[in-house]
Order: C-alpha cells, then structure tokens, then sequence
C-alpha cells in the first residue's frame, strides 16, 4: 500500500485577495474550482506547475468574521530555485514576518494569517 499526498486545506476569509496573494508570493495558479450550487462555499484547487500537490483554499459565503488560528503552529513549505530574488519579492511585498538567517529560511504571512516557509533549493 502506498500513499501520495494530494493536497493540503486552508480556510480564507476574502478569496480574491487570497488568490491574488497566492499569484504573486509564491507564482501558484489555480488548477480547479468548485462551486456550490447554492454559492455557500468555493474551493480553488492551487498548483505549482511543476508537481501534483495543491493548495485548496475554501471560502465559505456565511462565515463573517476571520478566522482565529490559533497559535498557528503549522506551515507548507516551499522550496525556490532564486532564493535571493524570492527574498526580494517577499520584501517587497512586505509579507515577511520571520527570518531566520543562521537557518537561511524565512517564512511569509498569507492575508488570513498562515505562515509559509521560503527555503532555498540547495541548502
């Protein structure tokens, strides 16, 4: 029996913003969407373009408030071929919210909250 990971769930209160996040940080585009009939959610499926995992952020019409994390001890790593030019654009952008330099990792903040890790490709 063997296993392959699919995919990865995050709940996003404002998906334009989400999605536009996404493109820009990280280069991700969305692969699939499903909609409910009755529009109480939306998932968007996001990929790389280079491997099978995805990203699905769901959005869900009734929810009114953003959603609490927690102490958001989770994360999805990305791996990135030009460290120095993603750091750039991070920078940029202004979603950095942790560095680690000794550890030559970073991560950013996503517009609901969620960390992801920047690492470079060779280490």
């Amino acid at each position: 029996m063997k296993f392959s990971i699919a995919h990865c769930n995050i709940n996003v209160f404002d998906l334009e913003k989400s999605l536009k996040f996404y493109k820009e940080a990280l280069g991700l585009v969305e692969v699939r969407r499903k909609e409910a009939s009755d529009g109480s959610f939306v998932l968007v499926f996001l990929g790389d373009e280079t491997t099978h995992f995805r990203i699905e952020l769901t959005w869900l019409r009734d929810r009114a408030t953003p959603y609490n994390l927690g102490d958001n001890e989770s994360h999805i790593a990305f791996v990135v071929d030009d460290y120095e030019a993603a750091h750039a654009l991070h920078t940029r952008l202004g979603c950095i919210c942790y560095e680690n330099t000794a550890m030559g990792l970073y991560f950013i903040e996503d517009p609901d909250g969620y960390w992801l890790e920047v690492l470079p490709s060779k280490r």
